[in-house]
């Protein structure tokens, strides 16, 4: 499980690049990168990092269901992710 403080600081980054997304397509456009760099650094989506939903697990991120493989495996088998089931031959 990780920080509250981590998961809080992910948040933060995400609502900065909503937040600045049509201002930096703009100044992209525009070819301004002297604009560019004076944007906070934590609104570059570049800086965002894929984080499970339920325990804010960085690694082993399934972008399809936005868990962990840890905790897909453990709903799979409990049912609870639809049309998911386990392989057996």
């Amino acid at each position: 499980m990780a920080k509250e403080s981590i998961k809080a600081r992910e948040r933060k980054r995400e609502r900065l690049v909503e937040q600045y997304a049509e201002k930096r397509k703009a100044l992209k456009e525009a070819g301004d990168y002297i604009a560019l760099q004076k944007l906070p650094k934590n609104a570059c989506p570049i800086r965002l990092h894929n984080r499970c939903k339920l325990t804010g697990r960085p690694k082993g991120y399934m972008r399809l269901f936005g868990v962990s493989r840890i905790n897909f495996r453990e709903m799979a088998n409990k049912g609870l992710i639809p049309g998911v089931r386990k392989a057996s031959w």
